[in-house]
This record gives structure tokens, sequence and C-alpha cells, in this order.
């Protein structure tokens, strides 16, 4: 495969600037520019859309998203260390990236960019679950994004992804099914990253859907789904006491047996137990 850009391997790029990955960060760098070039295709047609990305290292996936045509990328780094090598894919692509040195969770990308918006990141493991489910209940929809492309844990996208009455279905897979399409549409063996993590990847792909399948206040949902899977294995009507004093009631109205535990019940009905409770 040919090159994606004139600038240098990522190998040479992180010696260079002396950037091993720092635990604290929850860094593993994705050096083969073969798959951070499929990742940022995996995006969709970028041409015409805006990128948002989150915690770019070296820059392994900004270069592919600008190769593949982005409009424009903001990328948000927390480590100092990385800036010269985004530097330089600034001064390759001129005008079409920018870069800030911050925490993602406090920037605002409307403040930078020009919807159509599309967010791409190799996310930190220690703040993707908390950025997905902010991305997923905003008080307004349809949101800033028109897509989520994210590489996370193996584990986390099957949870992503689930279906009620498997191990893995819970707060993540109702959030991310009841306002988008989502699929796994990558797999990344541990072999793939430096320096290699413990576990599996996976790059999911969600599509923002114009309503949320069913009707239901986000906060609402939110507090119903944290108080049903932080307490799994209990019934309902144990695990969701806290929410109303007459919560079997509130059950039995919109067709949930109060015995039933929380992977048994689908999206639909855990919207409407949102609007009896809201």
């Amino acid at each position: 495969m040919a090159a994606i850009d004139d600038l240098p391997p990522l190998r040479e790029v992180i010696s260079a600037h002396g950037l091993s990955a720092r635990k604290a960060l929850g860094q593993n760098f994705l050096l083969d520019l073969n798959l951070t070039a499929k990742i940022a295709r995996q995006a969709s047609d970028l041409a015409g859309s805006d990128v948002f990305e989150i915690g770019p290292g070296p820059g392994g996936l900004t270069r592919g998203l600008l190769a593949e045509g982005a409009r424009h990328v903001l990328a948000i780094e927390k480590d100092a260390r990385c800036l010269p090598a985004l530097a330089e894919i600034s001064a390759r692509y001129p005008g079409r990236l920018t870069v800030i040195e911050g925490d993602a969770l406090q920037i605002d990308p409307l403040a930078h960019l020009t919807p159509p918006i599309r967010v791409a990141a190799n996310l930190p493991y220690n703040v993707g679950t908390e950025l997905l489910v902010r991305w997923l209940t905003p008080s307004v929809w349809p949101p800033f994004w028109e897509s989520l492309t994210l590489m996370f844990q193996r584990e986390v996208a099957q949870r992503i992804v689930a279906e009620p009455g498997s191990k893995a279905y819970g707060r993540l897979a109702l959030l991310a099914q009841w306002r988008s399409d989502a699929r796994i549409v990558m797999d990344l063996p541990p072999q793939a990253f430096t320096p290699p993590p413990k576990v599996s990847s996976a790059v999911v792909h969600l599509t923002a859907l114009p309503e949320p399948r069913f009707p239901a206040d986000a906060q609402v949902l939110q507090r119903i789904t944290a108080a049903a899977f932080n307490q799994r294995r209990k019934m309902l009507r144990a695990s969701l006491k806290g929410l109303a004093p007459d919560i079997e009631d509130r059950l039995k109205a919109v067709g949930i047996a109060p015995t039933d535990r929380a992977e048994q019940i689908p999206l639909e009905q855990f919207c409407a137990l949102a609007r009896e409770l809201a």
C-alpha cells in the first residue's frame, strides 16, 4: 500500500520526539499507518466534513483523517510531548489541522468546527466510556456529531452493540441504541499497538438517528439504567426502589414484571419506564 503522505513513519516520529506511551494517560500508540487509514475510512466519506479527534498522540489517525479528505480536524491532546509531532502534521496540511492542548471533557467542538462534524478517535481507555455517554445524552437532539468512529477495548465495544438477554447487555447498549445505529466495524489485536495492551480492541461506528427510537428524557433514562444495571442480579423492584416509592406499580404500568431483571428488558420498555417516572 502506498504511503498516505510524505511524512516520516510513526516509529521514526516517536523516536525523534521521545514519545514513550504513558500508562497514566491510557496511551497505546497505533503505529501502522495502513491501519490508521483504514480506521479513518470507517468514519464514512470525510470530504466536506470536519472531524473532532481526541487523544491523537503522535498523529497516526490524524494523518489518516487528513489524507482521506477531512475538511478540518480538531485534535485535542492532553500530553504536551506530542505537540511538536502534531505541529509537523499541521505544517504538511496547512489550515486543515487545529491542535489544542487540553482535556476533551472541557472542549466545545462547535466553538472550533463547522457542521457536519464527525468524531473519530483511538480513545484513551480511561475516559472513553465517559466521553461516549456524554455524546449520547445531550439534552438537545440531534447532537453536534453525525457519526462517532471510536476505538475501545473489545469488551466495551461488545457492550455497545449487545442485545437484551446477553451478558454484555447493559447501560451502554441502551444509551447507544436509543439514539444511534451502532456496529463493530474493525477488530485489532494487542500486537497492533505499542506497547501492546493486555486486551484486544475494536472500532465501533455509531450513526446519529434524526430522532431517538422511543421518546424519553435522557437524564431520567440514564438514572434508570444506571440503577438497574448497577445491581443487575437483583429484581427490578429491588434495584429501582430508590427511584420511586411505588416502583412496583410503575413497572406494572408499562408492562414490566417487578421480578424481572434488567438484562431481560428491551429498550422500548426502559423508555416507557422513563416516561412513567419523568
